[in-house]
């Protein structure tokens, strides 16, 4: 019974959406990276179209994800990006798939 009382409470959960993943617009938002960034126009920053064409067809997911939580600069000219450490590594995969998804 108590299992069945579990079951039937997640499952609940994941109907209302409450248990729903974030889409990667939400989590660019959620980490404030649409401060610096947009999906077609270039702020401080590239835009995600302009990130996703220069490493189109390259594996480099790891790597982008090392490079949004440590920072860095050079790849798009001499503006540095901030180190965001407090994107756990989930989100910061989704956030890194949907961006070269444009």
């Amino acid at each position: 019974m108590k299992h069945a009382l579990i079951a039937l409470a997640l499952g609940g959960l994941i109907s209302s959406g409450l248990a729903q993943a974030a889409t990667g617009p939400e989590l660019a938002k959620q980490y404030n990276c649409l401060a610096c960034h947009s999906v077609d126009a270039k702020l401080v920053g590239p835009s995600y179209k302009q990130v996703a064409a220069k490493y189109k067809g390259q594996n480099v997911t790891a790597k982008l994800m090392q490079k949004v939580k440590t920072g860095g600069s050079g790849s798009f000219g001499a503006i540095p990006m901030s180190p965001n450490p407090q994107v756990p590594d989930a989100d910061l995969k989704q956030l890194v798939t949907w961006i070269l998804a444009q």
